[in-house]
């Protein structure tokens, strides 16, 4: 049985959870459906499902099916070693029993017959299969690509750079939404889809997406498992990504023609003068020429089928569009931060030495290690700033940080007077710093009772030793719970000599 990544589970739920059917699920995710089916049941088992509960996250759904780690195999079939003695084989109609005979015989193969039978038939031309056109209702699915449209003059770094084209192309009614970008991260990627919801006015329900293995490698797009940013942003717009699988462009044709249709005539068409030109024009053109003209499958006007139906049956955008700016990648230092965007943040010290992928939104910013969100902060205002979390710090070491003056004082006073006057002469006793010595005292109520601590430090003061060292050895030698003794003043005593000094020193040596 074939076992998913956690990931992959959670999208599953989500989906289940989102009332897609089983069968669309195994389209767009790739797996068997005894594995969907046996991966629902258990979201059942733990309510996952359930209207009225939250969408479980990653560490619910790991502990739900502990166990189901996927592994992953190599794709170097064990026939490989064998190809050309196979391929030539294969060339005389040997059946594929009888190469398997052959290699165990004469070449020492130890694999399996399936594994023939599969190799062969990929060294055998297929006969191409009839496809079936997909037809969608409106408002139900959008296809997006990115296309490459040459060189634009950049504005800001004032000189051309390769351009991309976005094309987003509403299955139904076939009206786009185009948009010229200089480059293929994730936060381009997500803004484009703002872009273009905006554009139509509301959300389709799903979107196909190209596996964009060659644009978007960074970012991970390529990825069986969606990347955390955008599965984030369909969930908050409230569409499905439908992934194509790999090389498989006919999925979606209906966006790829529109890549192809915008090179043709908008570019080939236009004076373009730089990119900020090119995305008015090109807004002006979906929709007095792109959106006007008699499309060559449905016979219509895009335009005119969007106003009239499609826009209508989209979901309404949400209050707040998916604000992610930027996603760079960064290693965690020994101090315990991260160094992106001119400014520091913390993450768990046992990620020293670990590259990290930084998340900036709008107000905050999320570390992620591969797809696992390791913590969140507030996003820093000015550069520079150190944003931390002292739980990131190994304790040993952060305990200095966290138990400050004010905090030693208010600990000193729930274990007593004489404790707090111990604490208070230490603080203000100049010029060291005994911070340390004080976090040391009032952690001994820790170990001990607050009574006895507050006994230790009454008997130090009448000692006149209040050190955290003195204290520790009264604790240790249980001298706290014995009666202090009434301390003896020590005064001074004259002595007589019986002999006087000028027996023992000569004139000059008395007058020195």
């Amino acid at each position: 049985m074939e076992r998913l990544k956690v990931q992959q589970v959670e999208e599953i739920v989500h989906r289940l959870r989102e009332g897609q059917s089983e069968r669309s699920i195994v389209r767009d995710l790739g797996c068997a459906r005894e594995t969907l089916r046996r991966y629902a049941s258990i979201a059942r088992e733990n309510g996952f499902l359930s209207e009225e509960a939250e969408m479980p996250s990653l560490s619910d759904i790991a502990a739900a099916t502990t166990g189901s780690a996927s592994v992953r195999r190599s794709n170097v079939s064990s026939v490989e070693p064998y190809r050309s003695v196979v391929k030539e084989l294969v060339k005389n109609n040997t059946e594929a029993m009888a190469i398997y005979g052959r290699l165990r015989k004469n070449h020492g193969y130890t694999g399996s017959y399936s594994s023939i039978r599969r190799f062969i038939a990929h060294l055998v031309p297929q006969t191409p299969d009839a496809v079936v056109r997909m037809e969608v209702q409106p408002g139900h699915q959008a296809q997006v690509d990115f296309g490459t449209v040459g060189k634009l003059w950049c504005p800001k770094k004032k000189r051309h750079q390769t351009a991309y084209c976005f094309v987003m192309t509403l299955s139904w009614s076939r009206h786009m939404f185009v948009r010229f970008v200089f480059d293929l991260r994730i936060p381009t990627w997500l803004e484009c889809h703002r872009l273009a919801f905006d554009a139509f006015g509301g959300v389709p329900t799903e979107i196909v997406i190209d596996n964009l293995k060659a644009a978007v490698l960074e970012a991970r797009l390529d990825d069986p498992v969606l990347s955390r940013p955008y599965a984030q942003a369909a969930r908050h717009y409230g569409f499905l990504v439908h992934p194509c699988r790999p090389k498989t462009p006919e999925h979606k044709g209906k966006v790829e023609s529109g890549v192809h249709y915008v090179k043709r005539n908008f570019m080939a068409s236009e004076d373009i003068k730089d990119i900020n030109d090119a995305n008015r024009k090109v807004a002006v053109w979906v929709s007095e020429e792109a959106g006007l003209r008699l499309h060559g499958t449905t016979r219509e006007q895009p335009m005119a089928r969007f106003l009239e139906t499609e826009r209508a049956a989209l979901k309404a955008l949400p209050v707040d569009a998916y604000d992610l700016e930027e996603v760079v990648r960064a290693t965690l230092h020994r101090d315990c931060h991260v160094q992106a965007g001119y400014c520091y943040y913390s993450a768990p010290f046992t990620l020293i030495g670990t590259v990290l992928e930084v998340y900036f939104f709008a107000h905050t910013v999320q570390i992620y290690k591969g797809s696992e969100l390791v913590t969140t902060h507030e996003r820093a205002t000015h550069r520079g700033e150190r944003i931390t979390r002292h739980e990131h710090y190994p304790p040993e070491k952060s305990v200095y940080l966290t138990r400050t003056r004010s905090w030693c004082r208010d600990k000193a006073s729930a274990i007593g007077s004489r404790c707090l006057e111990i604490v208070d002469q230490l603080l203000n006793d100049g010029p060291l710093d005994k911070l340390r010595s004080v976090q040391g005292i009032v952690a001994l109520a820790d170990k001990y009772p607050a009574a006895r601590v507050e006994a230790a430090c009454d008997r130090a003061l009448r000692f006149g030793d209040p050190s955290g060292r003195r204290i520790r050895t009264i604790l240790l030698a249980g001298t706290d719970l014995e009666p202090v003794e009434k301390v003896v003043q020590l005064r001074l005593v004259s002595f007589d000599f019986a002999r006087g000094a000028s027996e023992f020193f000569s004139p000059e040596e008395m007058k020195c």
